[in-house]
């Protein structure tokens, strides 16, 4: 079946190393859209910091659509209306700083006007974050929060080694209850159940009247997962988790070798043509 719509994860699969687009994805991605095929950036980034890499591609007309923070938020791009949305509130924030301090791991909670972390010595993964989605990072004691705010997502960040010592010790309370997912190996990322890149895109794709068979999905890390499984072709990148491997339809080239382009190449620009 024809490819109709195709969900592409940013860091580590549009992004080359530079967190740069190159000009072979560039061109794939626009003579895809030229074809009719509708572009979805599928991200854990809040929407400022996919907001650059929108504007580049051209992906901000009224029919456009973005997924963020894993699949707990979809937006039209050009008017900012939501259509899905699944948060997390004040009590969710203090049951998981106090697991992240009990299992020895630095944390932070994240929307859209700021990243806000209770540990005094910030950690360097947090300073990453803020830098990579472009958002403001403050420090905060637990008391110190603002009860009536709504969190998109929030992250156990720590040294790798650090970091798995920590998610051995959360409870078994905590994984049925939140979604959870490794997307780096410094990152643990903490959304509400609902959400998730595979459940966004399917919610997507339904709005749109879009079957599974013509939808491809291509990612690298642990956050996506299953909008590979659910995708009627989910493409792994060469530079991805052995797990999205594992799932994955078909493997490209890595992200520094072009992969979203050999894979629209592949599955959607050579369909058209023939």
């Amino acid at each position: 079946m024809t490819i109709k719509l195709v969900a592409i994860d940013l860091d580590g699969t549009l992004l080359n190393e530079e967190h740069k687009i190159s000009p072979e994805v560039k061109q794939a991605i626009q003579a895809a859209r030229q074809a009719g095929v509708k572009i979805v950036i599928c991200t854990g980034r809040p929407f400022p910091g996919a907001t650059a890499f929108l504007k580049e591609l051209d992906l901000s007309a009224d029919d456009d659509y973005v997924i963020t923070y894993n699949g707990g938020l979809v937006q039209e791009v050009k008017s900012g209306k939501v259509v899905v949305r699944h948060m997390m509130d004040h009590d969710d924030y203090l049951t998981l700083q106090a697991a992240a301090q009990e299992a020895g791991s630095h944390f932070h909670a994240i929307h859209n006007e700021g990243i806000f972390t209770p540990n005094s010595d910030i950690s360097e993964y947090s300073v990453r974050e803020a830098f990579l989605i472009g958002l403001p990072l403050f420090y905060r004691k637990p008391e110190e929060m603002d009860p009536s705010v709504i969190y998109n997502k929030m992250m156990m960040i720590d040294k790798e080694p650090v970091l798995e010592a920590a998610i051995s010790r959360l409870p078994k309370s905590l994984w049925d209850k939140y979604t959870i997912l490794r997307s780096e190996p410094f990152f643990l990322e903490v959304l509400n159940k609902q959400a998730s890149k595979g459940t966004a895109v399917k919610d997507l794709a339904e709005l749109l009247n879009i079957p599974r068979e013509s939808v491809m999905a291509l990612g690298d890390g642990g956050n996506d997962v299953d909008m590979i499984e659910w995708a009627g072709i989910g493409v792994a990148m060469d530079n991805a988790r052995d797990e999205v491997k594992a799932v994955a339809d078909h493997i490209t080239g890595s992200n520094r070798e072009n992969g979203v382009a050999q894979a629209l190449e592949t599955f959607v620009l050579e369909t058209c043509v023939s």
